[in-house]
C-alpha cells in the first residue's frame, strides 16, 4: 500500500462520520478543500468512488460502505493500541466517540460527561446525537447508547440508568379545555403529540398497558416531532398530550405544571444501556467511562 495514504484514511472516516466534507473539515481543523483532496487521493488509489456527492448531500457508495466496514475496525485497533500505550504511562487520553439518542443526554450522559471531563482532562468525549439505530462500528464510534431491548446480543451492555416508565402527560390548562381521558379509547378525541422516526420515516404507535396487556395505539394529533424533549416543551405550551419517559418530566409533575394521565397504562422500559463490541472492552478510555457509569449508578 502507498504509505502516503495512511494520513488520509482517518479523513475518509471523518467525512463518513460527519456526513459531509465541511463538517469533517471543522472537526479536523482543516480546510474543506484539503479534506476533499485527501478523499480523492484515496479514491484514485482504490479506483472506486467512496462517496456520492451532490450539492445537498454526501453519502457512501456501495464500494465506500464496504471499504468503511473494513477500515473502521482497523482504525479502531490502532486507536486502542495508542490508548493502551497511554495507559502504560498512567493516562486516559484521546477521543472517546459515543453515539446516543437525544433523550439519553439529560437522562444519563450529561452528568457522566461532566465528571469524565473533571477526572480525565486529557480525554475528549465526543457525543453524536442520533435517534436512529446506527451501526456504531461502521460509524467509527467506540460505543453507543440504547434502550436495553434494542441492544444487539453480540454487544457488551452496561446499564446507565435504572428502569423507568413511558407515560402520558398534559398541562392542567389543556385538560381543563379538552377534558381528561378516562380510558385509552378516549385518546382518539384528544390532540396527541406524535413522534416520527427519522431513519424509517414511520410514525410511532404509543406503547401502553391495557388490563395488564401490551397494546400499541395509533393516536391523532396536529403536531409530530422527531425529538421527545420537544414533545415535552409542546405539552408545557398546552398543545396536547405528550408520551414521554417519566424521568424527563419528573420535575414538572412534582411542581404541577404537568399531570400524568391514566397511570395504569404506563409502559415499563428497561432503561438506557451503554453498548460496545467485546474487543473494545479493554480500551482505557472506554473502561474509564464504564467504571464511572457503574460508580454513579450505585444508590
Amino acid at each position: 500500500m502507498d504509505r502516503t495514504l495512511l494520513p488520509h484514511l482517518a479523513i475518509v472516516l471523518a467525512v463518513h462520520r460527519r456526513g459531509g466534507f465541511a463538517a469533517a473539515a471543522a472537526e479536523l481543523g482543516m480546510s474543506a478543500s484539503a479534506v476533499s483532496h485527501a478523499v480523492r487521493a484515496v479514491e484514485d488509489h482504490l479506483g472506486q468512488p467512496l462517496f456520492a456527492r451532490t450539492t445537498r448531500s454526501v453519502r457512501l457508495t456501495e464500494a465506500g460502505a464496504s471499504f468503511i466496514g473494513m477500515l473502521g475496525p482497523a482504525m479502531g485497533e490502532i486507536a486502542d493500541a495508542v490508548d493502551r500505550f497511554g495507559e502504560a504511562l498512567g493516562r486516559v487520553s484521546g477521543v472517546l466517540r459515543i453515539n446516543a439518542p437525544h433523550v439519553a443526554l439529560p437522562l444519563a450522559m450529561t452528568p457522566l460527561v461532566a465528571e469524565m471531563s473533571r477526572r480525565h482532562p486529557e480525554l475528549t468525549v465526543e457525543i453524536t446525537c442520533d435517534d436512529g439505530l446506527a451501526d456504531i462500528i461502521a460509524g467509527g464510534h467506540d460505543a453507543g447508547v440504547r434502550l436495553g431491548h434494542t441492544v444487539a446480543q453480540d454487544m457488551v451492555a452496561v446499564r446507565l440508568t435504572p428502569p423507568f416508565q413511558a407515560i402520558m402527560v398534559a398541562t392542567p390548562r389543556y385538560l381543563a379545555a379538552a377534558g381528561e381521558p378516562r380510558n385509552i379509547d378516549a385518546l382518539q378525541q384528544h390532540n396527541c403529540i406524535g413522534f416520527r422516526f427519522v431513519t424509517s420515516g414511520g410514525v410511532y404507535a404509543w406503547d401502553l398497558r391495557d388490563k395488564g396487556a401490551h397494546v400499541s395505539v395509533e393516536v391523532p394529533g396536529t403536531v409530530r416531532v422527531t425529538d421527545a424533549l420537544y414533545a415535552r416543551d409542546l405539552a408545557l405550551a398546552d398543545v396536547g398530550i405528550a408520551y414521554i419517559f417519566e424521568p424527563l418530566v419528573r420535575a414538572e409533575l412534582r411542581d404541577g405544571r404537568l399531570r400524568q394521565l391514566l397511570p395504569r397504562t404506563a409502559f415499563d422500559e428497561p432503561g438506557l444501556f451503554l453498548y460496545f463490541p467485546r474487543r473494545a472492552a479493554q480500551a482505557p478510555k472506554l473502561r474509564a467511562f464504564v467504571d464511572l457509569a457503574r460508580e454513579m449508578l450505585k444508590p
